[in-house]
């Protein structure tokens, strides 16, 4: 019997990840990472609740777990980026390095020395380990909950031996799976906000990190139109959060358009959009995924973050970077996102957009 390590994090999907490997025959484990050390105001970890529900599936499932803390690791590989992409002006995604640095990096090492012959995570996504001994990684089933933009860094190493028991799945059949195994997870509320840390106010938790200093808010045209508390704080596109409500009248609204972190302002622009429209972008970072890197243009299809649509573009390749053409302008693509390259069944890795 083979055994599969199920990284659990005390989630519907997990735990239905786990139920259907137990159901197809294997000898399941369960391991629950902690990689954020916090207490909330009641002086209890934020963390015990969600692996008191894991110890609450894996009993009734009957399959042994574990807990690791992968705190120090995630602060180091994960968190210090984050901190210093926010610092350079830019908007990083730490859900994505979270997935290479730990749950396919120190978690699958653990994983594999605890007997594993396969690990196992509840990403709505397919896997396809080919006999030319490339993994492939596929599309999900449910194209609403397709989670392949967080994986588009994992490489090929790390996904030998990996099992994604969801990939045929929607979200709707998996909490009715859940429901009916009377799993304790299967009408909790989906996590949101940060990898590991969660759902807070993000301005007051980045400032315990990171200093603030307040400057001019511009519009385009070089009038100052009123103060930002950090450009930090700001992302391209944004429109809430402004304080710019009575400039201008009524009608339509003010966006971020630019941000200018030598001179500390944040530029923006008053109803015409027009300024925040790109025909392509730079892209570095690259992590190719079953392919090899490409020596020549090609087209194929990008995301440029994690809720949209693919859009057709060309990538062409520049030396460890490539410029990537997008047949329609695109709205808000942000330094420090990440773009996705997809054909039409596969995720073909992705990079950092600069």
């Amino acid at each position: 019997m083979k055994t599969v390590v199920v990284g659990m994090s005390g989630g519907v999907d997990s735990s239905v990840a786990a139920l259907l490997l137990k159901e197809q025959g294997y000898n399941v484990i369960g391991l629950f990472m902690l990689n954020w050390e916090e207490e909330d105001l009641s002086g209890a970890c934020t963390a015990e609740s969600d692996f008191a529900d894991v110890r609450r599936v894996c009993s009734l499932l009957d399959i042994p777990y574990y807990s690791v803390n992968f705190a120090k690791e995630y602060q180091e590989r994960v968190f210090s980026h984050f901190l210093k992409e926010y610092a350079a002006g830019r908007t990083p995604n730490p859900d994505v390095l979270c997935n290479r640095e730990i749950k396919f990096g120190p978690f699958r090492e653990y994983a594999l020395s605890l007997g594993a012959d396969y690990i196992a995570t509840g990403h709505y996504c397919g896997i396809d380990h080919a006999k030319d001994g490339k993994h492939y990684l596929l599309k999900a089933k449910d194209s609403g909950k397709d989670q392949t933009y967080f994986l588009n860094q994992v490489t090929q190493p790390q996904l030998a031996n990996v099992l994604f028991p969801l990939a045929d799945l929607d979200k709707a059949q998996v909490r009715e799976i859940a429901v009916r195994a009377n799993l304790a997870t299967a009408k909790k509320k989906d996590s949101t906000g940060i990898c590991f840390i969660g759902e807070r106010n993000f301005r007051k938790f980045l400032s315990e990190y990171l200093p603030a200093k307040s400057g001019k808010i511009l519009s385009l045209d070089g009038e100052e139109v009123g103060e930002h508390c950090g450009l930090m704080y700001y992302t391209l596109g944004q429109r809430r959060g402004l304080d710019l409500g009575g400039k201008k009248g009524e009608s339509g609204r003010w966006f971020v358009v630019k941000k200018d972190l030598e001179n500390n302002i944040l530029y923006v622009s008053h109803g015409d959009e027009t300024p925040l429209y790109s025909s392509e972008c730079r892209v570095n970072g690259l992590n190719w995924i079953g392919v090899d890197a490409p020596q020549a243009p090609f087209e194929c299809t990008a995301k440029f973050r994690y809720r949209q649509g693919e859009q057709k573009v060309t990538v062409i390749p520049d030396g460890n970077e490539v410029k990537v053409v997008f047949a329609e302008p695109q709205r808000a693509v942000t330094a420090g996102q990440y773009a996705v390259f997809y054909d039409e069944k596969r995720c073909l890795g992705g990079g950092v957009i600069l």
